[in-house]
């Protein structure tokens, strides 16, 4: 009796004889009445098929519809750490996440495993910037077409590199169009809207590439699951001074005038006490979702959230801070700097004050465009964005960040300093973080290290 493997509307389809012996064996499957067959998502198809090989089970194997790809080739020479985990990614079977760091040349790692596959291969990205800095690198590198999902295309070629959000509506429709796919910034795989993306797919072939496997939501598991284990980690210490920049990173602390000072403690206080008589905790999202909800019809509770907000405008917006990034910007007038900051309104701030051009998600994609290629140019010397830039953003002639706010995420921190450690002759990077005494921030910076 023969098994045959269809791929089916993000799914694969098992139909024929499976003894229970076997099915106990293949991963994901469940009855499926309307066919009277088997039936798992269509990420388990590899592992399926695999298991039927091993139980001696003759297949007909329909399960990927793959148009042919002429031999790729690359013309970048890898190095050896970048051979390194190529050669990781192959000893687990084509299957897992490599973690470098920002600037390490994760790309460039994908391009090789894709001229040794040379099959029809999907790129997932994060954002617009992404999609079209690999489109770029993709025309240049292959000589075939690329398709394009997402920044208003929606053309499928053997090589195509798709947004994650393009990607989840289309992979039921094309899921078997594809033996290897590439999710960069894989550490976004994890969230719940995501997660189809890599499910609906059967390419058996999968590599996540990030400079941040884990997650705090723990949803690191997901992504193992659905793209492979983490199978080759390097950290920026491992590779700086000789494939990235050597960096410094110097945190200078200022104080809150005395007005700023008395103003923050009594907004502190008022958030505090509510949360003390509260059960609030604030130990994690969904105590915060808590009292965004009960602030809707508690007055307390509003009063208390709309404290923690003001408290929060005095920190991280104080005038000593303000005081001491013009100083690092004079400091370094000779230097591409990217200021960093949590908030759009101190983003804004910085910008009127300094006349730095300034990027936010309110940001156009034309507008962000201009602004970046003109900080590559060196027309700009400076930038400052809140949060839009801290991944997936190429602008290696960058060497000083300036971290004015931000979260106490370890990924956070790396990606940003990520953003200033791509090698240049001469270059040291430097990392400034601008740091309120003896305020919250200073708790939120200590996490983030």
């Amino acid at each position: 009796m023969t098994v045959t493997l269809r791929y089916e509307n993000g799914s694969v389809r098992v139909d024929g004889d499976v003894s229970d012996a076997v099915r106990s064996t293949l991963p994901g499957v469940e009855s499926d009445p309307r066919s009277g067959g088997l039936r798992a998502p269509a990420f388990r198809y590899a592992a399926i098929r695999d298991a039927l090989s091993a139980a001696d089970v003759a297949v007909d194997d329909r399960g990927l519809d793959l148009d042919d790809v002429p031999n790729l080739e690359t013309s970048y020479e890898l190095r050896s750490y970048q051979e390194d985990a190529v050669d990781a990614w192959e000893d687990a079977g084509r299957r897992g996440n490599l973690e470098l760091p920002t600037g390490s040349g994760k790309t460039v790692i994908a391009l090789a495993a894709m001229a040794a596959l040379s099959t029809p291969t999907l790129v997932v990205v994060p954002t617009i910037d992404l999609l079209e800095q690999w489109r770029t690198e993709l025309e240049a590198e292959f000589d075939v077409p690329i398709g394009q999902f997402g920044g208003g295309e929606q053309r499928i070629e053997p090589i195509t590199v798709s947004t994650y959000d393009s990607a989840y509506l289309k992979a039921e429709d094309v899921g078997d169009r594809f033996g290897f796919v590439v999710f960069d910034e894989v550490h976004h795989l994890g969230g719940e809207g995501y997660r189809d993306a890599a499910r609906l797919l059967a390419a058996p072939a999968r590599m996540g590439l990030t400079a941040t496997f884990e997650r705090p939501d723990d949803a690191h598991e997901v992504v193992a699951e659905l793209v492979g284990p983490l199978v080759h980690r390097l950290s920026v210490d491992d590779l700086a001074g000789e494939h990235l920049a050597p960096y410094d990173v110097k945190r200078v602390e200022v104080e809150l005038t005395p007005e700023e000072r008395e103003r923050y403690e009594a907004n502190q206080e008022t958030f505090t006490d509510y949360l003390a008589t509260s059960g609030i905790q604030m130990r994690s999202g969904s105590d915060y979702q808590e009292l965004v909800k009960r602030s809707g019809t508690d007055p307390e509770a509003r009063e208390a959230l709309l404290a923690k907000e003001r408290a929060r405008r005095i920190m991280l917006g104080s005038e000593a801070k303000v005081a001491a990034l013009g100083d690092v910007l004079d400091r370094h007038r000779d230097d591409r700097v990217i200021v960093f900051t949590a908030h759009n309104d101190f983003a804004y701030e910085v910008a009127e004050r300094f006349l730095v051009p300034v990027v936010t998600h309110q940001t156009s994609a034309s507008e962000r465009r201009e602004i970046l290629d003109r900080f590559r140019e060196g027309r700009y010397s400076r930038i400052v964005s809140s949060n839009v830039l801290d991944e997936g953003v190429d602008v290696p002639e960058a060497n000083v960040g300036v971290v004015c706010s931000g979260s106490g995420s370890e990924r956070e921190f790396t990606q940003r300093l990520g953003r200033i450690l791509r090698p240049r002759d001469g270059k040291t990077a430097r990392l400034y973080e601008i740091v309120s005494a003896d305020t919250a921030e200073e708790r939120v910076a200590s996490r983030r290290r």
